[in-house]
């Protein structure tokens, strides 16, 4: 898991919607501006990072295999992202594989808790959540089939995409008849900008402090410049660090930020 992973407002509005989603076996629409976090909240939400790779090396179990089937069931949900121009067989396809390796995993965990002997294909329908980055590239060819694996077996699923993607959805009435929440993700307001950046400075070794005059110009700038985007700012901090250690510079002004930005390609 990533450990350097922080907990905004926005990505705890985030695991609401997706329990609730989750919870009433709905289908949920999360939309916002690229670079906003929803990626990585919904990354977040199901433990990707960690499950991932460890189901993608599927083969002989070792040490660590608990603390991975635990996880697994306390997720329950995959993530998962089409390609460009994924063909609806293959979107059903990928996504069988994904659940039942997840479930796979959890049903293992379950072993360990419940002696009585395991009811047949358990394993399948553990998984509780679908999550769906990059939705614009779904067909509507796969957008019903998703509609129909909902219909069949109950999945919850989450649609995320940019800005729009709640009115396309206006021109499949059976689909949008069945969303259940529409969730906007937003980009970082002051208080939570201040937040992110108080760790950014910590992890410079450094301290802001915004009543100082220099922080202050530096936090105006960054607020100027990436308008709370978070990928942005993720982007903007490791070339203020190069700025700094090419500079020998100790405090981070307005002018290592604008130094920093002007590296990084951003668009309007």
């Amino acid at each position: 898991m990533n450990q350097d992973f922080i907990v905004t407002k926005e990505h705890r509005r985030f695991t609401e919607f997706a329990n609730a989603v989750r919870k009433e076996k709905t289908i949920g629409i999360c939309h916002g501006d690229a670079g906003v976090g929803k990626t990585n909240s919904a990354r977040r939400y199901a433990n990707w990072d960690t499950l991932e790779p460890y189901i993608n090396e599927w083969g002989p179990r070792g040490d660590h295999d608990a603390k991975h089937y635990a996880l697994a069931n306390r997720s329950r949900t995959v993530f998962y992202t089409p390609e460009v121009l994924c063909r609806p067989k293959t979107l059903m396809d990928e996504v069988d594989h994904w659940q039942a390796r997840v479930g796979i995993c959890a049903d293992e965990h379950l072993r360990t808790l419940d002696p009585e002997p395991l009811k047949p294909g358990r394993a399948a329908h553990l998984v509780e959540l679908l999550i769906i980055d990059e939705a614009e590239r779904l067909t509507p060819v796969a957008l019903e089939l998703l509609r129909d694996r909902h219909d069949r077996t109950h999945l919850a699923m989450i649609l995320i995409g940019m800005p729009g993607i709640d009115q396309r959805f206006r021109h499949y009435p059976q689909l949008y008849s069945r969303l259940g929440f529409s969730h906007h993700y937003r980009a970082l307001g002051r208080d939570e900008l201040l937040f992110v950046l108080d760790r950014h400075w910590k992890r410079l070794g450094r301290t802001l402090d915004p009543d100082d005059f220099t922080d202050a110009q530096a936090i105006a700038a960054i607020e100027r410049i990436t308008r709370g985007n978070f990928r942005l700012l993720e982007r903007l901090f490791p070339q203020v660090n190069r700025v700094l250690k090419i500079n020998q510079l100790e405090i981070i002004t307005d002018d290592v930020i604008e130094a920093a930005a002007s590296i990084l390609v951003i668009g309007n």
